[in-house]
């Protein structure tokens, strides 16, 4: 053989012996040094789990907790790691169950494809972290049982519920509907606060990828844990509602049905939205009891599960008046210094068309706003709608609403929490459908109820106080609001609540309603508003209804000039505006303007603590 031959053998030779012993020490490397791999040649799968993150907090004004974080605990478990044999009586005793209860939660339908023995399922949830701590101690005893730590929410204090809403867990529908970012198990907000900002408040969750054996073992983290995340809390966000001025607007409104609203008007902050009857927030919180309450909420006449503040949609009443004023001069139809006799009624060819109380002689629009005047606000109103003629009001009609719709009236303000409603303005197509038997033929004497906040004229609570805020800023207002802005951040709140909208009426022609205003709680229809030291302006309106004692209502602001409180105030089954509204309006702006209510007032105040009008209460919302 030659010397070329037996090189290139020996070549190969060496070449063989070399990838032999390459692959070797890769075995070698990944069977006996590798742990990683070891965990992969062991695993069946890789399980991806989640940890909840801390659902962002709620503040006031004043930076008083309102909504916090209170730990609650689901129990998983993994069929097939069970303990054969294990202590279920003890196990049972420890998490409060029966033995009934604890064979039924592990029989499940394994052949429909939703349960797998291997992969962990909700055993039992919303455990309390008292009985936790018990079952905690002795948890190694119970393989395959495992806890997940997840927060439900706790109220400090009892007031507020409609505002700050509450959360609920998920179902099918909001699964699908936001695909991906929620699971069977997890919780969302319902209503109020928690489900307006739900994307601030939620957080992010956390990411952890477990390898598992067939048996369902863990193995330990996937690439050390490398995909893996930690979760971020919610935002933590401020709200511009007054703890203080909240709870005593509920205390007032105690035993009454209701609402109260008041609104900071230069900046469109609520600083109180008090909805009566009303219920602890404490009673919605996620326990074992949690089903049980929200039915009896529900179940219950008084209905304290409606927001009267945005959702109830009330005749507003007199309270109309002023800006029907504000309208009819701006327009040029009506003089602000022009009168109106009254003979304690609207007459139109000798026939009695609209009552109204006895009073002086209405001068002026000031005279008119400060003693209510029907007669004259439906002459006004009349004028108005047949500025082009009284066989023509359609075209009136039209542009006096469409000085409504500026003042935020017809349509939801755009609050920011879910469920307002718009009220009604009624449109001239409206009154043509109405009289379509005359021909869709109509006047302004049909429709002469509106002029006075009555017929088919309805607002929200909210519209009423967003009304007073505009008077106070003499021509505009932001979007009533209740967030303020965000907790250790200074991004700013959304666009829509720092923008001013404007009216499109010269401030000149606010000084005769606002002097009117004023005038009532001196010498008017609302002398019990009246606050020695406080000009406050305001206008009462006497609501009808038709199913029983009237509705007493009553908006405006204080002080008269640089307004700090705009509000509106509505009592159902009351009576007359000036009986309940008016002074627990301006019990509210005292204790909002001077943190207490002086030794003259209280009187007044007592007087409206002790009043119950629930047995007026007739009809539902």
């Amino acid at each position: 053989m030659s010397d070329t031959l037996k090189n290139r053998q020996k070549v190969i030779q060496a070449i063989f012996i070399a990838a032999t012993l390459a692959l070797l020490g890769k075995a070698l490397h990944l069977q006996v040094l590798d742990s990683e791999f070891r965990q992969k040649a062991g695993a069946a799968a890789v399980e991806r789990t989640y940890q909840h993150p801390a659902r962002g907090l709620i503040y006031d004004r004043k930076g008083r907790l309102l909504i916090y974080n209170n730990p609650i605990y689901d129990i998983m478990v993994t069929y097939n790691q069970i303990k054969p044999g294990m202590d279920t009586a003890r196990f049972c005793e420890l998490l409060g169950i029966t033995r009934e209860y604890f064979e039924e939660n592990l029989r499940k339908d394994w052949r429909s494809g939703r349960f797998s023995k291997n992969v962990p399922f909700v055993f039992l949830s919303k455990v309390s972290p008292e009985t936790y701590a018990r079952y905690q101690e002795y948890r190694f005893e119970f393989p395959g049982f495992e806890p997940v730590l997840r927060n439900i929410r706790g109220y400090p204090h009892r007031h507020a519920a409609n505002v700050l809403g509450y959360i609920r867990e998920v179902d099918a529908r909001d699964i699908e509907k936001y695909a991906g970012e929620y699971a069977p198990g997890d919780y969302i907000g319902a209503s109020g606060l928690e489900a307006a900002y739900e994307p601030m408040l939620r957080g992010i969750k956390g990411v952890k990828y477990i390898l598992k054996d067939h048996a369902g073992r863990n193995m330990g983290s996937y690439k050390n844990g490398a995909l893996d995340s930690a979760a971020i809390a919610g935002t933590d966000i401020i709200i511009g509602l007054d703890l203080d001025l909240q709870a005593y607007g509920e205390l007032l409104m105690q035993n009454k049905i209701g609402g109260i609203i008041a609104i900071e008007p230069q900046t469109g902050e609520i600083l109180a939205m008090v909805s009566s009857v009303g219920y602890d927030p404490n009673l919605l919180i996620i326990n074992q009891k949690r089903g049980e309450a929200f039915a009896a909420l529900n179940r219950d006449p008084l209905k304290p599960l409606f927001d009267r503040t945005i959702m109830a949609q009330y005749p507003p009443g007199s309270v109309f008046k002023s800006i029907l004023g504000l309208i009819a001069i701006q327009e040029g139809v009506w003089d602000a210094n022009r009168g109106v006799g009254c003979g304690g009624a609207y007459y139109l060819g000798g026939q009695r068309l609209v009552g109204c109380h006895g009073h002086p002689y209405c001068g002026n629009l000031e005279s008119a706003i400060q003693y209510s005047c029907n007669a004259y606000f439906v002459t006004v109103y009349r004028e108005m709608v047949d500025k082009y003629g009284f066989h023509n009001p359609n075209k009136g009609l039209d542009e006096f609403n469409a000085y409504l719709e500026k003042f935020g009236l017809g349509k939801p303000l755009g609050i920011d929490v879910p469920g307002e409603r718009g009220g009604n303005v009624p449109k001239s197509a409206y009154y043509d459908k109405v009289f379509a038997n005359s021909g869709g033929k109509w006047n302004s004497v049909w429709i002469r109820s509106n002029g006075i906040g009555q017929g088919e004229m309805l607002m929200t609570n909210i519209q009423m106080a967003n009304l007073a805020a505009i008077l106070a800023n003499r021509g505009y207002y932001i979007t009533p609001h209740l967030i303020k802005g965000y907790k250790n951040s200074k991004e700013p709140i959304p666009a829509q609540y720092r923008e001013k909208k404007y009216i499109g009426i010269d401030a000149k022609f606010y000084e005769p309603v606002v002097n009117g205003m004023e005038k009532v709680t001196i010498a008017g229809t609302a002398r019990s508003a009246y606050i020695p030291g406080i000009p406050i302006c305001g206008k009462t309106g006497t609501a009808e209804n038709p199913h029983g004692k009237d509705h007493s209502v009553f908006f405006g602001f204080a002080p008269k000039e640089n307004p700090k409180i705009a509000f509106a105030v509505y009592v159902e089954n009351s009576g007359f505006g000036g009986t309940y509204a008016a002074p627990i309006a301006s019990l509210m702006v005292e204790k909002y303007l001077t943190d207490t209510i002086s030794a003259p007032r209280k009187f007044l105040e007592k007087r409206m603590l002790d009043a119950n009008l629930l047995q007026f209460q007739k009809v539902k919302p």
